[in-house]
């Protein structure tokens, strides 16, 4: 006799897989409306048909229905959810550094290892320019270089941790406030992000900034319902690595004031005599912190509040491109309808989940580089959405195709588009340097017609990518910034600061390799009089100049050897 379920089965598999096709088609038709600063899929498919999506979407789906009938995948959902996010981001590690922010963080990681932890944390903000930027990042790369090597590879296996290790406490966030199922989900959904796959293995600090966040999170909760010393000390060093990862998470920790709220409701003693603990020793530790480096914080507050700020409303991108292209459609549907589900159970611990995503509409918060923190809760959102839907094997595959289609999307087109984008050129600059037997290398940097970035900001980019000794010296007179400076989006490029390092006083400049940047495609074509007395002497060895993107600012690299 035949499994009465069988056709309902294969209905389900029909329709799940015709809304997936579907929900690519409606985006790709509407991507007109998608204004990302980054991965915009007007630009992401200038040079690749929809077709190509099609082509790997039915695998794709196949491939969602089988991994969702896996039995093991629930029996150690942990260890699966690990692996499937670090294998899938680990893809991810060809493309090169997107945004020159970067270098920021790079060169303050670079003092840490060339002159020690000691000189780090006395010069941060001093010697070593810390812009807006928060020293706990910074401060965990500069060890990593320290011990393992100034190396690109261990940043992004670094980030790649983190970024597993996101997704594995937001399913134990899931477990803890609901029950397995709901952390489980919640976990493969924010695999559903295409835009997320893109930022891990960046030498930024959105993803650990995201990872502190989550983990103080499930670490309070934890210390709610356990206490404990050890619990207390585990949750005020998650509070204090969040805090001092990036300014917009400050604001973000207002959820553990929720957390608060909610157990006090259910246990008054119980959350008092926890809670007040992890408060008081994050509050003497943070605050510490802050004023042994006032003077730095506070100039860096004035500059949130003066530049950034305002800049916020110049420099956003529209909810819609946010949260329907560079997240799963689904997910956010999912999330939408949650508040319905929750407001009819009255769970006061849904609270604790959507209160970060509903001040980013209430406060307009759309610079999708600062709501990425909050891609986890919007997934437990997603997850408890679901909860509604009657049928294990069906809400398995409803999260296995998102998931598997916002993979494809990301592996098959926004991956591509990293790599035409002009920063390639000096990541593959870099390695062709690394083939080279010449052990130093002169930078040169030249002006711009119509300056945007300051090229400068490259040279750090260049040093990631090559284990080459680097000769540099920035002059500011040669490189004056627009008349709008104090307004430009990039500003800090050009209060860039020449490293120490750069000076080289053992090195041979005269039998050195020699390394143009040009800061626009064209500009290269009208070298200075001063560049071309340099080169004399030099022959063009190879030009890096492939670029397709749509951004002002181009970077291009040429190398020079002795003839």
């Amino acid at each position: 006799m035949p499994n009465s379920r069988e056709p309902k089965n294969v209905e389900h598999v029909f329709i799940v897989a015709l809304t997936a096709f579907l929900g690519f088609a409606a985006l790709f038709i509407f991507r007109s409306l998608d204004d990302n600063r980054l991965f915009n899929w007007q630009w992401v498919f200038a040079g690749s048909h929809a077709s190509r999506i099609y082509i790997f979407l039915l695998p794709g789906i196949a491939a969602a229905f089988v991994l969702s009938r896996i039995p093991l995948v629930e029996r150690r959902p942990r260890t699966f959810l690990f692996l499937l996010s670090y294998g899938a981001a680990a893809l991810f590690w060809t493309e090169p550094e997107l945004l020159v922010d970067a270098s920021r963080y790079f060169t303050q990681a670079k003092h840490l290892s060339v002159y020690g932890t000691e000189y780090f944390l006395q010069e941060w903000g001093k010697d070593i320019p810390a812009w807006t930027d928060l020293p706990a990042i910074p401060f965990l790369y500069g060890q990593i270089f320290s011990l393992l090597g100034e190396n690109r590879t261990f940043i992004q296996a670094f980030t790649t941790l983190l970024f597993s290790g996101t997704i594995v406490l937001t399913y134990l966030i899931g477990r803890t406030l609901w029950d397995e199922e709901t952390g489980f989900y919640a976990g493969m959904l924010l695999l559903g992000m295409p835009y997320l796959f893109t930022q891990v293995p960046l030498m930024l600090v959105d993803v650990p900034t995201m990872f502190f966040l989550t983990l103080a999170i499930f670490a309070f909760i934890k210390t709610l319902e356990r206490g404990g010393i050890g619990m207390t000390a585990f949750a005020s060093c998650s509070l204090f690595l969040a805090v001092f990862s990036k300014y917009s998470a400050w604001p973000m920790l207002s959820v553990l004031g929720i957390i608060f709220l909610v157990y006090l409701k259910t246990d008054p003693a119980a959350a008092l005599r926890r809670g007040a603990p992890v408060i008081l020793l994050s509050v003497l530790l943070v605050g510490t912190a802050m004023l042994l480096k006032f003077d730095v914080f506070s100039e860096q507050i004035r500059l949130l509040m003066n530049y950034q700020k305002p800049g916020l409303d110049r420099w956003g991108e529209s909810f819609v491109s946010t949260f329907l292209f560079q997240i799963n459609p689904f997910i956010t549907l999912a999330a939408g309808y949650s508040l319905v589900v929750a407001f009819k159970k009255r769970d006061p611990r849904y609270a604790i989940i959507s209160w970060l995503v509903v001040l980013v509409f209430i406060f307009q918060i759309r610079r999708i580089r600062y709501t990425l923190p909050v891609f986890p809760l919007l997934a437990l959102m997603a997850s408890y959405g679901l909860r509604t839907i009657e049928g294990r094997e069906l809400k398995k595959l409803i999260v296995f195709t998102i998931v598997a289609a916002s993979l494809i999307i990301a592996v098959f087109a926004y991956l591509p588009f990293a790599r035409t984008i002009s920063a390639e050129n000096v990541k593959d600059a870099g390695g062709y340097l690394n083939s080279l037997e010449t052990g130093t290398v002169v930078v040169l940097t030249l002006p711009l017609k119509d300056p945007v970035v300051n090229p400068a900001v490259s040279v750090p980019l260049l040093d990631l990518y090559t284990k080459k000794q680097i000769l540099y010296q920035y002059d500011p007179e040669f490189f004056p910034p627009p008349k709008d400076v104090a307004r430009a989006a990039l500003r800090f490029t050009w209060e860039f600061k020449d490293p120490k390092y750069y000076q080289g006083e053992n090195a041979q400049e005269n039998d050195a390799t020699i390394l143009a940047i040009w800061g626009e495609a064209d500009g290269w074509r009208t070298p200075p009089e001063s560049f071309k007395k340099r080169i004399e002497g030099y022959r063009l060895l190879r030009r890096f100049d492939a670029a397709s993107d749509p951004f002002q600012f181009k970077t291009i690299v040429e190398i020079y050897t002795k003839r």
